[in-house]
This record gives C-alpha cells, sequence and structure tokens, in this order.
C-alpha cells in the first residue's frame, strides 16, 4: 500500500530532523518523534485499512533508519530476543516504532541513562521499568528513582505474584526509595505475601521493623564469635539466625508460609530459606523430599560425624545440635518437599494449602525452632 503524498512528505521531514526515538499510536494513528526541542507529530489520514496503512508507515520507517525496506526484520527480531544486539544498535531500535525493539533496547546491558530516557519515552511500561531496573547503570543514574516510582504506583494493579515480587525487590534497591515510602510500602506488605517475598529478596538484614534478638544472643555471641571471626560458617550463619535482623527475617518467611496463595509464592519463600541458610550447604538444592532431608540432618548435626565447622560449633556450645539441624533442613526445602504431597502445579488457595500441610508444619517447626528462647 502506497502512503498519502502529505503523509510520506510529512513522515520523511520527520525522519529528515533525526529525532532520538519514535513512538506510533496505533489506535489514534499518529506518530511521534523525539527531538532535543520536544516532541513532533504526524497525524496519518490513512488510504486504505489502517492495519495494512500502518505497515507501510513502519517499513517507510524502517527503511529510512535500517535500510531494510520490510518493516522490523524477522531476523532482528531473534537477535535481540537472544540478546546478541550490538550496543551501538540501540538507537536504532528506539527509532523504528516497534514495541519489540523497544523492549529489546531496555534489555541490553548497553544501555545507558540516555537511551533509558528515550526508551522511557517510547513505551512507558511496568515490565519495561523492571527490565531496566535490573541494569545497575541505570538504577544509579536519573532514571533509576524515575522507573521506581512508577512501578511502585503501578504495583497494586500487578495481578502476577511473581511480578509483583520482582516489584518489591527491584524498588528497594539503594537510592531508589525514601525511607518513608519504604515503610509505607512495608506496612502494606503485611497481607500480600509476595509483596513480604520482594522484601526478603531485597533487604534480608536490614527488614523494616526489626524484632530484638533471640534471648541467648549474648551467650552466643560470646561462645561462637570468636569461630565467626575465625571464618567459621556455622557459626557465623547460627548468630546472623539469632540476631535481631534474623529474628525479623524467620518472623518473616514463617508469614509467608502461613497462608500463601499460590504455589509461586511458596517456591520464591523456600528460595529465600536456601539462599539465606546456603553455607551451610554449598552444593545448593538437593531436591530432597522431607523425610530424606530430616533424616540427613540429624546425621549432619551429629557430633561424631558432622563437617568440621559444625564439630567445631557443637564443641562449643553443644546444646545448638537443634538449632545446626534446623539451619540444614532449612538450606534445603525446595520442590522436591513439595512434589511428594502437590504433583499438580495449578492447585491453588486453601486447597494448595490443605494440601501442603504435613510438609509445611515441619518447615514451620524449624523456623520456629530458631526464633525459641534458649536464654
Amino acid at each position: 500500500m502506497e502512503l498519502a503524498s502529505e503523509d510520506n512528505f510529512r513522515l520523511n521531514v520527520l525522519l529528515a530532523n533525526k529525532p532520538k526515538a519514535i513512538r506510533i499510536d496505533e489506535s489514534k494513528l499518529i506518530v511521534y518523534g523525539l527531538s532535543d526541542k520536544g516532541e513532533a507529530k504526524v497525524e496519518l489520514k490513512p488510504t486504505g485499512r489502517p492495519e495494512q496503512y500502518l505497515r507501510a508507515v513502519k517499513e517507510l520507517i524502517s527503511g529510512h533508519i535500517l535500510g531494510s525496506p520490510g518493516g522490523y526484520p524477522v531476523y532482528l527480531k531473534r537477535w535481540t530476543r537472544m540478546g546478541q544486539m550490538r550496543d551501538e544498535s540501540l538507537e536504532q531500535l528506539l527509532m523504528l516504532g516497534e514495541p519489540e525493539a523497544v523492549v529489546a533496547a531496555v534489555g541490553s546491558p548497553g544501555l545507558t541513562e540516555e537511551l533509558a530516557r528515550r526508551a522511557w519515552w517510547a513505551m512507558e511500561d511496568a515490565d519495561n521499568a523492571r527490565r531496566m531496573l535490573e541494569n545497575p547503570n541505570i538504577v544509579a543514574s536519573a532514571m533509576g528513582p524515575v522507573l521506581a516510582e512508577y512501578v511502585l504506583d503501578y504495583l497494586p494493579f500487578e495481578t502476577e505474584s511473581d511480578k509483583q515480587t520482582d516489584s518489591v525487590r527491584l524498588i528497594l534497591k539503594p537510592g531508589l526509595l525514601d525511607a518513608a515510602k519504604i515503610d509505607d510500602l512495608w506496612s502494606k506488605s503485611g497481607r500480600r505475601q509476595a509483596y513480604l517475598v520482594g522484601f526478603l529478596q531485597a533487604l534480608p538484614d536490614a527488614l523494616p521493623q526489626p524484632l530484638a534478638p533471640r534471648e541467648d544472643h549474648q551467650t552466643r555471641t560470646a561462645q561462637l564469635e570468636p569461630l565467626h571471626a575465625a571464618g567459621n560458617p556455622a557459626a557465623g550463619l547460627l548468630l546472623r539466625a539469632v540476631s535481631g535482623p534474623g529474628q525479623t527475617y524467620l518472623k518473616t518467611v514463617a508469614t509467608v508460609l502461613d497462608k500463601p496463595p499460590n504455589q509461586d509464592v511458596v517456591t520464591a519463600a523456600f528460595d529465600c530459606l536456601r539462599a539465606y541458610f546456603a553455607a551451610l550447604r554449598p552444593d545448593g538444592d538437593p531436591k530432597q523430599p522431607w523425610p530424606d532431608l530430616e533424616a540427613e540432618a540429624r546425621s549432619f548435626a551429629d557430633a561424631d560425624g558432622a563437617p568440621e565447622a559444625v564439630a567445631e560449633v557443637l564443641a562449643r556450645c553443644p546444646e545448638a545440635r537443634d538449632d545446626i539441624m534446623a539451619m540444614r533442613i532449612l538450606s534445603g526445602v525446595g520442590y522436591g518437599v513439595i512434589r511428594p504431597v502437590l504433583s499438580d502445579p495449578t492447585t491453588l488457595g486453601s486447597l494448595m494449602r490443605r494440601k501442603l500441610k504435613p510438609v509445611m508444619d515441619p518447615i514451620q517447626a524449624q523456623i520456629a525452632q530458631l526464633r525459641a528462647s534458649k536464654a
């Protein structure tokens, strides 16, 4: 389809002025160009079906920017999705008027603050904001707080728990939100377990409203601080767990697991536990069912067969054996615990919680063990 002569002329003028980015409003049939002086726009007057006319408009733009008259090329889609676009091509992507090209640009490690600003003008979108907030260069730039504010404002409208968690995790990066907004978000998280998981991921040792240390914290510190200072991971982890931030972390995990809405939240909480206690299990997720985890933890915390670091802790503090067992178990919770009692990944809500109760109750008991008074 040929463009109307007036549209052809005005689009070529827009392109000749070398815009920084192009955005196409397909519903209103308007092409916008971003320049240092502001926005320019071309209101299209289709001579045929709008969809075909817009395709012709994109072919004109692509031919000017890329030298390819076929619109956003198939090979380019494949390259951008595989992360194979060169950094010098990012400017071109933002001038194509194609949403997928913008998505490719914002996901590139080579994105700069200026290109992020252009991309945000081209396509304000929560997914794009999250992609850019994964980039430390953008987080540290003036665009970081802008994107974080958008994600925060959009958070109540997110319906998928994994996106809620990612949003909270990303906007809690240092320098993006002030303390008042973080406290307000924390207060809203009490009824939203997916938000709490985001806090656990972002601020494991600095959660708001910290609890007091466990009552035996001073005693354990006197017993184990020399081992911790010498690099003993078991000693350091136990001291972390009984500290105020550690007790806050454990309470928050218990809150998430008390009434999770879906399996995504459960597995994300398990991921947090494994990460927190990873020093006791450097090999990672063992994918074991509950009985195997429990049996293995008993031998792990047995003074006669324990690893050297654990044996040193038990020699100084034999009453810590149950704590060591609990930490070892929590370092291994994963889908292997869920699979034997709940094989259908689509089960949600109260039915899911009822089926998970045989493993969730003993997991909560291990968390309670680490929160119990030992003074």
